[in-house]
């Protein structure tokens, strides 16, 4: 199996920030702690290879992160695939060049020359055109080597190797073999952290928490390839951010927002769909200057399986992302969903419940088909009707009582505290005082006593009623029942409508 490698440059603000301690140039000089702007590219590359490693370097082009993606590339879909995908997710994290070669220090030569692709030719000759400055060993002798002669690499590597060892040193034989494939590639590659930790500090400071949405992009970027390497997901994150060292005595360090998912995932769309939504309800209290992103404790996400032919509807947002992203800018309260109860009552047959989260609560058992039909429609609260003097219901004109009745008998263990007026009460739910004393004792003791407290209420939701399926000539089909409202009186009420 050829290697192959690829060589990203990123852009950093200071080049030569991260000089190495020591001279040489050679793969075992790779740096074990990564600069932060190199640490976060890492994160993101995991998701493609665990052999990877950074290359320091003390020249203008910087540090270098090399990946070896030889055993990724049928995973990916093919060469063609992953580079494709490699280019267009490193470009949103700041790189401004990248090689692909079988050698990483030629990949790297190659990137810092703005050639892409070395892979179609043999390496001696792809190469001898490149100028001294590609490889970091070789430069460093770039002024004696120009007194030589040599301008380019296929010049330096042409030269006796004795000699070029006398009067240099073996760094530069040792570079030249490792590019052109005659010394293998050995690096101490960059492990995978147990929790993710990134931070940014962003161009320019930000007045405006929607603004802050293109770095926050760039961390979750760096959390979905790390989240892809370990082939799992999220169930929440935390975005941090740092106020300006210049900001009012009055305002914090920073503030945080910890968003929440449904569902285990690692979508970048829906994250980042998610996140606007919440920053949308965050006013800043002084300019920000820097974001980090903290997840941990990251979930088993199983993989969907990929179509044969072209399936649109599986880049579509489902149901319960759409939800979730409708409550993050509407609120829990204002997006609810319906659970079935195991009661008898029609009113308590349904609780509205905050659409996220969903399935903490469970929904009773499909019940059996009720004796009469069900209405389509329940008043919120049940109409009592007029009757005629033969106590027969009146609405818009005499009612015709068609099927019925059907006995609804329970709710007599379910009372709520609370004062409940009579004239108030739904139907026939009834109000039971029960007086409480505290502090009163009957042993004689004439001495002031505490007044007594106000008697509690509570409100008894028994219900006794007898449904019926009536006609009126006005209104159509309704669903009314008889109830008693005490001892010697009872009445009609109007509970739905049929469509």
């Amino acid at each position: 199996m050829t290697p192959i490698w690829a060589a990203l440059l990123p852009q950093l603000p200071c080049p030569a920030a991260s000089a190495p301690s020591h001279p040489a140039c050679s793969t075992e000089a790779a740096s074990a702690a990564p600069s932060a702007n190199m640490q976060g590219l890492a994160l993101w590359a995991q998701q493609f290879t665990p052999r990877l490693a950074c290359v320091p370097s003390d020249s203008v082009f910087g540090d270098a992160l090399v990946l070896e993606l030889s055993a990724s590339e049928r995973l990916f879909g093919g060469r063609q695939q992953l580079a494709r995908r490699l280019l267009r997710e490193s470009r949103q994290l700041g790189v401004q060049a990248i090689g692909w070669a079988p050698t990483s220090l030629a990949a790297i030569a190659l990137a810092r020359c703005g050639i892409r692709h070395g892979m179609g030719h043999p390496l001696p000759q792809v190469l001898a055109p490149l100028p001294l400055q590609a490889i970091d060993a070789v430069a460093r002798h770039a002024e004696l080597l120009s007194q030589l002669g040599c301008q380019s690499l296929g010049a330096v590597h042409a030269l006796p190797r004795g000699a070029l060892a006398r009067r240099m040193d073996t760094g530069i034989l040792k570079a030249l073999d490792q590019a052109h494939g005659l010394l293998p590639d050995r690096y101490p590659w960059i492990s995978l952290p147990a929790r993710f930790d990134a931070r940014l500090e962003l161009p320019m400071r930000i007045d405006q928490a929607d603004a802050l949405m293109h770095g926050a992009r760039h961390l979750l970027l760096q959390l979905c390839g790390w989240l892809a390497a370990q082939r799992a997901g999220v169930r929440s994150f935390r975005l941090c951010w740092c106020h300006d060292a210049m900001r009012s005595r009055h305002v914090g360090d920073g503030g945080e927002l910890t968003i929440h998912t449904a569902s285990t995932t690692r979508d970048l769309q829906h994250l980042c769909r998610l996140l606007q939504e919440h920053l949308a309800h965050v006013e800043l209290q002084a300019p920000v200057g820097e974001l980090s992103l903290h997840a941990d404790a990251p979930e088993a996400l199983q993989e969907r399986s990929a179509s044969l032919l072209p399936d649109k509807t599986a880049d579509d947002e489902s149901l319960e992302q759409v939800l979730e992203r409708i409550t993050a800018r509407l609120g829990a309260d204002q997006v609810q969903r319906p659970l079935l109860r195991p009661d008898h009552r029609p009113e308590w047959q349904v609780q509205w419940l905050p659409a996220q989260p969903a399935g903490k609560a469970k929904a009773a058992p499909p019940s059996a088909l009720p004796p009469l039909p069900q209405p389509s429609f329940l008043l919120p609260t049940p109409l009592q009707l007029l009757q005629d003097s033969q106590s027969r219901p009146l609405y818009h004109g005499p009612l015709q009582l068609l099927l019925g009745p059907q006995r609804i008998e329970g709710g007599w263990w379910h009372r709520s505290p609370g004062f409940l007026p009579v004239s108030d009460a739904d139907g026939d739910t009834h109000t039971d005082e029960a007086a409480i004393n505290i502090g009163h004792s009957d042993h004689g003791d004439h001495r002031e006593s505490p007044p007594k407290p106000a008697p509690l209420s509570q409100t008894a939701h028994t219900a006794l009623r007898d449904y019926w399926v009536a006609h009126s000539t006005h209104a159509g089909l309704l669903w009314i029942f008889h109830t008693r409202l005490s001892a010697h009186s009872s009445a009609w009420f109007l509970h739905g409508r049929f469509a």
